[in-house]
């Protein structure tokens, strides 16, 4: 008589999690990498990225310089790795300020109706009558080139979206039955916008944000590539793109590897948006 033993497999936690949101976990995958290489780009970055050096001017990909050199002999993987610092500063800066004031101009516009929400949304209709990106690069012409510049470009164009998602949200939970309890118990307004309808409205605009994110990425690559965002010989891979675009032909690693870079960045931002906005059950 023989004896059958069962094995039981037990699926960890976080192994379910990564089965149902896969999209999310490669997004945040990616992401992780690109940040892991910011902090460590000091230290695995072979050489100066702002070193030039004529004897390897132009030099293809080799063991020296895996990318290659441009056209001043600075060795393109380690303005790679540097340039990652910028670009990720500039998709999560480029994003934070417009989140924070669209945020909170459509709650206020949400939730009190009447004036002054006519007020704020007359004010989003002037901004959105102009194209984005001809509105951005006037006032960078107006404040002058350079990060901060784009950043403050960025909060006093790209809020509009945020407002009005929050707003459209705030319409409704506003005469939520729990909003109504609350009003009832005597909670004080401030408190039923930000602690008990805000976290309720919140939830498409951060998936939002992860798109705008790579929109923001992207606009700060273009302004670069322009002229107007980050300035030579600092590393940002708009800046580098640029660089190389008369040496395509000839030195075409100059704009491949950058340029492959904001790609896969950008991808990683819209991997995660997508898996965030499946796992909060939020359809954009």
């Amino acid at each position: 008589m023989t004896s059958a033993t069962a094995t039981i497999r037990i699926n960890p936690p976080w192994g379910r999690f990564l089965g149902r949101h896969l999209t999310l976990a490669t997004g945040a995958g990616i992401l992780g990498l690109f940040l892991l290489i910011a902090l460590a780009a000091p230290v695995i970055a072979p050489y100066d990225p702002i070193y030039q050096d004529a004897a390897a001017r132009l030099a293809a990909p080799s063991l020296a310089h895996p990318f290659g050199t441009d056209n001043f002999g600075r060795d393109i993987f380690s303005r790679v790795l540097w340039g990652t610092r910028i670009d990720l500063q500039i998709a999560v800066i480029g994003v934070i300020f417009p989140f924070l004031i669209g945020t909170f101009v459509g709650t206020i516009a949400g939730f009190f109706g009447g004036i002054v929400d006519a007020i704020f949304m007359r004010l989003v209709d002037i901004i959105l009558a102009f194209p984005f990106l001809v509105l951005m690069l006037s006032i960078i012409a107006i404040l002058g080139p350079g990060l901060s510049s784009f950043y403050i470009a960025m909060a006093l164009v790209g809020w509009v979206s945020y407002a009005r998602l929050i707003r459209a949200q705030m319409l409704v939970l506003k005469n939520s039955d729990y909003a109504m309890a609350a009003v009832s118990l005597g909670f004080s307004r401030s408190r039923i916008m930000f602690r008990h309808l805000l976290p309720n409205a919140i939830a498409g605009s951060l998936v939002f944000s992860m798109s705008d994110a790579v929109l923001v990425l992207l606009n700060g690559a273009a302004i670069s590539y322009l002229g107007l965002g980050v300035q030579p010989p600092l590393a940002e891979w708009g800046v580098m793109v640029a660089e190389g675009q008369s040496f395509i032909t000839t030195a075409w690693w100059i704009t491949l590897f950058p340029g492959v870079s904001i790609v896969t960045l950008a991808f990683g931002f819209s991997l995660f948006g997508d898996g965030l906005g499946a796992w909060l059950g939020v359809q954009e």
